[in-house]
């Protein structure tokens, strides 16, 4: 049985978020001030180093722009090399509720990774049309996959304790949609427990989400890709550890 966590890092991946990152850390120190906070600047070529800063958090800045991924292997590395006992992904955007992580932490009593589920019942976030659908598609194969029912992977808060910090930093891809069906594949391949826990999401604070219905569309075809992908490679993996 997974250990409750005694020191937890907040990773917080930021791209060109300079309206957002700092309201976004000030909101996770006064909602969880027992925990540290690492911002890893995603390439950004705005103020968001220097903003999440001056809020009082750590930030590693990234040369150049590698994605959610990129970002969050590097947090996870980081995690990893202090020492931490748990570290969980809250977005800079302020869409994820800081007031949730204590919530989300808690699924590390039940398993190595916990993932604050969007679709459990609770606040009113919905999507519509084939995002909804592939989203769906996504969930019930990662659920057969994982032997535990799961609503919501692609959700990006989440939580990891040590094991799977571990994992991360041997195994977490930046191409598309690798931060949460690829990685959440190679992670239960690897023998690795996942649960979840409904939490609301909130608007995104600045800027406009890109939701239309092309970019729907693109996303389900894009998305049946990448689990294809994930599914082959945790299946490669697996029988690779097997020998």
């Amino acid at each position: 049985m997974p250990t409750p966590p005694t020191r937890v890092l907040v990773i917080v991946p930021a791209w060109n978020e300079e309206a957002n990152v700092g309201a976004t850390v000030a909101e996770i120190r006064d909602s969880a001030p027992s925990f540290d906070v690492v911002v890893v600047d995603d390439g950004s070529t705005d103020a968001t180093a220097r903003i999440a800063g001056d809020a009082g958090a750590t930030v590693i800045s990234l040369p150049f722009n590698m994605g959610v991924g990129g970002a969050m292997r590097t947090g996870f590395v980081y995690a990893q090399r202090e020492g931490y006992d748990a570290a969980i992904q809250v977005d800079a955007d302020g869409q994820h509720d800081p007031k949730d992580i204590s919530r989300v932490l808690d699924g590390l009593a039940l398993a190595d990774i916990s993932i604050g589920a969007r679709f459990a019942e609770v606040g009113s976030y919905e999507v519509r049309g084939p995002r909804r659908w592939a989203m769906r598609f996504l969930a019930s194969v990662l659920s057969r996959v994982s032997k535990t029912r799961l609503t919501d992977v692609t959700s990006g808060f989440r939580a990891a304790n040590a094991r799977a910090i571990a994992q991360y930093v041997h195994y977490y891809p930046a191409e598309y949609l690798g931060d949460t069906i690829d990685s959440l594949v190679a992670a239960v391949h690897a023998g690795l427990t996942v649960t979840q826990v409904p939490v609301a999401m909130r608007p995104r604070q600045q800027g406009v989400p890109s939701q239309n219905p092309l970019g729907a569309t693109i996303y389900l075809g894009r998305s049946m890709f990448a689990l294809g992908l994930a599914l082959v490679r945790g299946a490669m993996m697996s029988r690779r550890s097997a020998h």
